[in-house]
C-alpha cells in the first residue's frame, strides 16, 4: 500500500529538519577547532549572492529597454493619431533613452567599490582572458579595454550602468542583420532599377568623395587643435580618414518614413533609399580598407603608394566577395525551396528562410568579408527569386517577420544612443572637433550631391532637378550604421573622440533635419500625394504612349525606356534562364535553351510552369522590358521604339483586337503587376515628343 503524497512530504520535511539539527553540533565543533570550513561556506554563499544579484541586474537592464520600446510604440501611435510629423519615432526613442540615461547616471547609487589595480610588470601585452589566483582559488577575468592613467580612479563603480553598456558585437551580429536584410528584401525594384546608374554613382563614387573630403578637412582641424593645445592624445591622418568613412554612412530613415507617409515623388524616394542602402555597405567596407592600411617602414601612418593600392585591392576584394556570398546564399535558398516540398509546411519554410538569411551575415564575417554587404544582397536575391517559391502563408510571414525585427532593432539602437550619452564612460568632447565635423560633413555632402548630379544629368532622360538635389543634400542624416561603426572600436583617444562626435551628429540630424523634412518638401515644391505607380510628367525627350493597353501597359512601356541600360542588358538573361532555373516562374527552359540541352532543361524546369497558365509572379514586379518590345503595328509592318521595322508576326482576333505571340504573353505575365490581369491588348503607338518651339 503506497503512502499518501502529503504524508511523504511531511516525512521529508521532518527528516530534513532533523538532519539540519544533527549537523549543528558538528558545525560548532568545526568552528571551535578552526574557522576554515566556516569561512569557505561564507565565501560560497557570498559568491552565490553576487551571481543572483548579477542575474537580477541583467533582467532589470533588459526590462529597461523593453519598457523603452513599449513607451516608444505607444507614443508613435499617439503621434500618428494626432498626425504629428515634427518628430520621428527614432528621435522619440533617442529622447526616451536620454531620460533613462540621466536617471541611471544620477539617480542610482554606486553598488561596487571593489576595483583595485594590480601591476603586471613582467608582461608587455594585455591578455584577452586572465586567470587570477586569490588565496588558492582561481578566478577568470576578461579584457574590457584600455584605461588611461589619468582615469584609473574614475572607473565606473555602478554595476547597473555596466550592465546597460552593451558589447559592440551585439549591434553587428544581432541588431544590424535584420535592419540591412529588410532593406534589401523590401526593395521596390521598379523604381530602384530605373535609377540604378544614379544610385550606384551616389553610393560608390559619392561616398568615396565624401570620405576623403571629410577626412582631409578633419585632418586640418586636428592640426589646428594641436596648435591651440586642445589635443591631448595621438590623432593620425588615417584616423581622420576612418572618421570620414564612418560619418559618410547616411541613414535617412526619418526622411524616408515621412516620404512614405506623404507619398512623395517616387524617383526622389528611390534615389535616397537606394543610396542609403548601398551607402551603408560601401562605408563599412571603406572603413575596413582604411583599417587595413599598413605602410612599411618606421612611420606607420605616412603615405605609402603600395599600402594605398593594397587597401584599394582589399576594398574591391571584400566587397565583391561579400556580394558573391550573399547572392550565392540567396540562390541556394531558392533552389532548396524550389526542389523540395517545404511549401507544404509553411512553418518549416519560414524558419529555413529566416536561418539562411541570418546565417549569411555570420558566414561572411567568419570568412573575413563584410556581413552587411552579404546580407543586403542576400535580401535582394531572396526577394527576386526565393520569394516566388514560397507558399502564400510563408510570403506573408517573412515580410511581416523581418518588418517587425527591423522596427524593433532600429528603435532599440536609437534608444541605446540616447542611453549611451550618459552611460558610456569614455566620452571625449572637443568643441573645435565637433564644429569642424559639422562643417566638413556639410561640405562633403555638397561635393557628393551637386557635381555628381550635374554629371548624371548629362545622360539621364529624366533630369535630377535642383529641388531634388537640394532635398538630397538636406536629407543626408546619420544614424544606426554610423553609430555602430563608431562604437565598434573605442580603445584609443582618437576613436573615443570620434564616437562622441558621431553621437552628437546623429542627435542633431535626427532631431533637426528629420523634423524639418515636411517644411523643406513644401518650400522646395516637391510633389506629395503621388501614387507609387504613377510616372512623372513627360518631358520633351521622353516617350509618350498615345494609344495602348491601359495604365498597366503605359507603366511598363515608360519604365522600359527609363530603366538603366546595365540592368536592361542583364534582364533578358535573367528572365530566360535564371528565373526558370531558380523559381517556378518564367518561360520553360525547353523553349529558351538549345535543343541539345533538352534533358537538362526538363530536369530544371518546374512542373508548375507547364501546369499553370497563370504563372507565379512576385508581388513587387520589375515592370521592365527591352526596347525591342515597344512596337506599333500598321498593316503588315511592325515598327519598334528605336525605329526599326519588320514583318508583323502577331495575329488579330475576330473582334479586331491584336493577339500577342506566345513569347510576348510569357514576358508580359512575368512582368505584370501583382493581382492585376491585363485583359485588353490594343495597338500601341509610341514615339518621341517633338519640341514645338
Amino acid at each position: 500500500m503506497s503512502l499518501p503524497p502529503l504524508f511523504l512530504l511531511l516525512l521529508f520535511l521532518l527528516l530534513g529538519a532533523g538532519g539540519l539539527r544533527a549537523a549543528e553540533p558538528g558545525a560548532a565543533a568545526a568552528a571551535g577547532g578552526g574557522g576554515g570550513g566556516s569561512s569557505s561556506a561564507m565565501e560560497e554563499l557570498a559568491t552565490e549572492q553576487e551571481a543572483e544579484e548579477s542575474h537580477r541586474q541583467d533582467s532589470v537592464s533588459l526590462l529597461t529597454f523593453i519598457l523603452l520600446l513599449t513607451l516608444t510604440i505607444l507614443t508613435i501611435w499617439l503621434f500618428k493619431h494626432r498626425r504629428v510629423r515634427f518628430l520621428h519615432e527614432t528621435g522619440l526613442a533617442m529622447i526616451y533613452g536620454l531620460i533613462v540615461g540621466v536617471i541611471l547616471r544620477y539617480g542610482t547609487p554606486s553598488t561596487s567599490g571593489h576595483d583595485k589595480p594590480f601591476s603586471c610588470s613582467q608582461e608587455d601585452r594585455p591578455f584577452t582572458t586572465l586567470l587570477v589566483n586569490v588565496s588558492g582559488k582561481f578566478f577568470e577575468y576578461t579584457l574590457k579595454g584600455e584605461i588611461s592613467p589619468g582615469k584609473i580612479h574614475n572607473v565606473e563603480q555602478n554595476d547597473m550602468l555596466r550592465k546597460v553598456t552593451f558589447d559592440p558585437e551585439v549591434f553587428f551580429n544581432i541588431l544590424l542583420p535584420p535592419i540591412i536584410f529588410h532593406a534589401g528584401y523590401s526593395l521596390k525594384k521598379r523604381h530602384f532599377f530605373r535609377n540604378l546608374g544614379s544610385i550606384l554613382a551616389y553610393a560608390f563614387l559619392g561616398t568615396a568623395v565624401s570620405c576623403f573630403i571629410i577626412g582631409n578637412l578633419m585632418y586640418g582641424v586636428v592640426k589646428l587643435m594641436k596648435l591651440v593645445g586642445q589635443l591631448s592624445g595621438k590623432f593620425y591622418y588615417t584616423d581622420c580618414l576612418l572618421f570620414g568613412a564612418i560619418i559618410s554612412a547616411t541613414d535617412p530613415v526619418t526622411v524616408l518614413a515621412i516620404f512614405n507617409e506623404l507619398h512623395a515623388d517616387v524617383d526622389l524616394y528611390a534615389l535616397l533609399f537606394g543610396e542609403s542602402v548601398l551607402n551603408d555597405a560601401v562605408a563599412i567596407v571603406l572603413s575596413s580598407s582604411i583599417v587595413a592600411y599598413q605602410p612599411t617602414g618606421e612611420n606607420t601612418h605616412a603615405f605609402d603608394a603600395a599600402a594605398f593600392f593594397k587597401s584599394v585591392g582589399v576594398f574591391l576584394g571584400i566587397f565583391s566577395g561579400s556580394f558573391m556570398m550573399g547572392a550565392v546564399t540567396g540562390v541556394v535558398t531558392a533552389l532548396v525551396t524550389k526542389f523540395t516540398k517545404l511549401h507544404c509546411f509553411p512553418l518549416l519554410e519560414t524558419a529555413l528562410f529566416f536561418l539562411m538569411s541570418w546565417s549569411t551575415f555570420l558566414l561572411a564575417e567568419a570568412c573575413g568579408f563584410t556581413g552587411v554587404v552579404a546580407v543586403l544582397f542576400c535580401g535582394i536575391t531572396q526577394a527576386h527569386y526565393t520569394y516566388n517559391n514560397l507558399s502564400v502563408e510563408s510570403r506573408s510571414r517573412t515580410k511581416q517577420l523581418f518588418e517587425v525585427l527591423h522596427f524593433l532593432a532600429e528603435n532599440f539602437i536609437f534608444s541605446y544612443m540616447g542611453l549611451a550619452l550618459f552611460t558610456f564612460q569614455k566620452h571625449i568632447f572637443s568643441p573645435v572637433f565637433i564644429i569642424g565635423a559639422f562643417v566638413a560633413i556639410f561640405l562633403g555632402r555638397a561635393a557628393h550631391i551637386y557635381p555628381l548630379s550635374f554629371l548624371l544629368n548629362l545622360g539621364r532622360r529624366h533630369k535630377i532637378s535642383w529641388n531634388f538635389q537640394h532635398m538630397m543634400m538636406f536629407s543626408g542624416l546619420r544614424g544606426a550604421m554610423a553609430f555602430a561603426l563608431a562604437i565598434r572600436d573605442t580603445a584609443t583617444y582618437s576613436h573615443q573622440m570620434m564616437f562622441s562626435t558621431t553621437l552628437l551628429i546623429v542627435f542633431f540630424t535626427v532631431w533637426i533635419v528629420g523634423g524639418g523634412t515636411t517644411p523643406m518638401l513644401s518650400w522646395l515644391n516637391i510633389r506629395v500625394g503621388v501614387d507609387p505607380d504613377q510616372d512623372p510628367p513627360p518631358t520633351n525627350d521622353s516617350f509618350q504612349v498615345l494609344q495602348g493597353d491601359g495604365p498597366d501597359s503605359e507603366r511598363r512601356n515608360r519604365t522600359k525606356q527609363e530603366s538603366a541600360w546595365l540592368f536592361r542588358l542583364w534582364y533578358s538573361f535573367d528572365h530566360n534562364y535564371l528565373k526558370p532555373i531558380l523559381t517556378h516562374s518564367g518561360p520553360p527552359l525547353t523553349t529558351t535553351l538549345p535543343s541539345w540541352c533538352g534533358l537538362i532543361a526538363r530536369c530544371l524546369t518546374s512542373p508548375q510552369v507547364y501546369d499553370n497558365q497563370e504563372q507565379l509572379r512576385e508581388e513587387d514586379s520589375d515592370f521592365i522590358l527591352n526596347d525591342g518590345d515597344l512596337t506599333v503595328t500598321y498593316g503588315d509592318t511592325t515598327i519598334t521604339a528605336n525605329g526599326s521595322s519588320g514583318p508583323h508576326t502577331a495575329t488579330t482576333s475576330l473582334d479586331g483586337r491584336r493577339t500577342k505571340s506566345n513569347s510576348e504573353e510569357a514576358l508580359e505575365r512575368d512582368l505584370g503587376a501583382a493581382d492585376h490581369e491585363v485583359t485588353s491588348r490594343g495597338t500601341r503607338l509610341v514615339f518621341p515628343l517633338e519640341d514645338n518651339a
